[in-house]
């Protein structure tokens, strides 16, 4: 398929990335991004605002993922480039939208690095108490800078086995599940009676339920992943399709049915984020040594997700750099075609998990959600925006028919942006969240700001 000529010089100027990310590794690394810290340790946080109704969370965080899902889809499929939904909002609404975009998505993938790698020092702890959370947070960034340096087939490698150890551990959790509440005993506080013990079905009522879709949302956050990749996937048009169904449903159906069992087994008013609900389950089963698997488990999870969070900014700083909106050296590639100086400059996560995580141990969890929440969301409304403005240009200028078409449009596109805009909004009145717009509407201020300045210092080259 023939790529849009109003496209061509995006691609032009994003060339010089190596195709080789197949099918599979597409699914994994978008599985590795969504599948981490949210549902391993940020689950226990939802459980804590919702009770048992954090089952409906999730199942509205997935609905509002679907959609967007089905409107990345027919964008990427029909332009498979790096820059993806930030290259998409520039050339559809306006470069300011570009820059924005692109910006405020590197921003929370930078700190949501930050959040992984805060979960990493919280994990390692479950079996060195006394070694200070710094020494691992140096420990495997290191590790990982190393991997994402090296090439984009050794990352994807190593993402697609990062992400098969999750997945087989869910799956073997799942079953575990199942197998202890169908024997557990009548008398034993094991069961469906959980989901109306302690306060009933909604304890907090329908806001705590409502908040909790917030970090159901965060939990889902870098699905999106693939329309990035698509840029160096070897065959993108049937490859991506492909990769977003298959992540999309394993990603409902691994969130909802684990959090519906391990409901079942761990009282609600149990979970925190002192350590995953996960180990909480193999505690209480009491398996010898089961709870220290699903403690490795759960780092492999945050280590994928920080990996593919690292290579995903890299992108999308070289996509950036690429189309003039950072400094050229940003762009450059080396010998092995990694854009390794916009890797370093993503980074910085790690330098801010590390600062509140020793500052502030017990808040920074909350406070990373927070700051990585924000700048992703504002991304995500803007692909629905974006899809908007697409799908009319589209249609007015090219006879030929999309290879992929989301459905219902425009009304299901609205309705995604409009419940995503009614969750974000909706942090303003929660004390733990409220930080998401505090420091999100002067990030866009600021950002604003630049972009006006970039403008001013740029018009020859706009203007041509």
């Amino acid at each position: 398929m023939k790529n849009d000529n109003s496209f061509q010089d995006i691609i032009e100027r994003e060339k010089g990335l190596n195709r080789s990310l197949t099918t599979g590794q597409l699914t994994m690394i978008a599985i590795g991004g969504a599948i981490g810290t949210g549902l391993f340790l940020g689950s226990g946080l939802a459980i804590g605002l919702a009770g048992p109704s954090v089952i409906i969370s999730y199942a509205i965080g997935a609905l509002i993922a679907l959609l967007l899902m089905g409107c990345l889809a027919e964008m990427t499929v029909a332009h498979p480039v790096t820059g993806s939904f930030g290259a998409y909002a520039e050339r559809y609404i306006n470069p300011w939208a570009g820059f924005s975009v692109r910006y405020s998505y590197w921003f929370s993938l930078v700190c949501a690095i930050g959040t992984e790698v805060t979960a990493v020092a919280v994990y390692m702890k479950y079996w060195f108490p006394t070694v200070p959370a710094i020494v691992w947070i140096i420990v495997f960034a290191a590790i990982l800078i190393y991997v994402n340096l090296t090439s984009v087939k050794m990352f994807g490698t190593v993402e697609y086995w990062f992400s098969v150890i999750k997945i087989a551990a869910i799956v073997g959790f799942i079953i575990l599940a199942v197998y202890v509440i169908v024997g557990a005993d009548s008398s034993s506080a094991i069961g469906i009676q959980n989901y109306s013990n302690d306060g009933g079905f909604f304890p907090n009522g329908l806001w705590g339920m409502w908040i909790a879709v917030f970090i159901s949302l965060f939990s889902y956050l870098s699905i999106e992943m693939i329309a990035v990749s698509a840029g160096e996937a070897k065959d993108p048009e049937k490859a991506v399709p492909i990769a977003l169904r298959s992540a999309v449903v394993r990603l409902v159906l691994f969130y909802l049915l684990t959090l519906s069992l391990m409901l079942m087994i761990v009282p609600w008013g149990a979970a925190g984020v002192d350590k995953s609900p996960f180990v909480k389950v193999m505690e209480i089963v009491n398996i010898p040594g089961a709870a220290a698997i699903m403690n490795f488990v759960v780092l492999v999870a945050a280590l994928s997700a920080m990996n593919s969070q690292l290579y995903i900014s890299t992108r999308m700083m070289f996509s950036l750099s690429r189309g003039g909106f950072a400094p050229k050296i940003l762009g450059k590639l080396n010998k092995k075609s990694v854009p390794s100086i916009a890797l370093f400059t993503s980074v910085i996560g790690i330098v801010f998990a590390t600062i509140f995580t020793v500052v502030k141990p017990d808040s920074a969890f909350a406070l990373m959600i927070s700051l990585s929440s924000f700048g992703a969301m504002f991304a995500w409304f803007m692909i629905f925006v974006t899809h908007l403005f697409f799908r009319r240009k589209w249609n007015a200028t090219n006879g030929r028919k999309l290879p992929v078409r989301m459905i219902g449009f425009p009304y299901l596109t609205i309705l995604g942006a409009v419940l995503l805009a009614s969750v974000v909004l909706s942090t303003w009145f929660s004390p733990d969240f409220k930080a998401t717009l505090t420091l999100g509407f002067p990030w866009l201020l600021f950002i604003s700001i630049c972009y006006f300045i970039w403008k001013k210092a740029n018009v020859k080259k706009i203007n041509e």
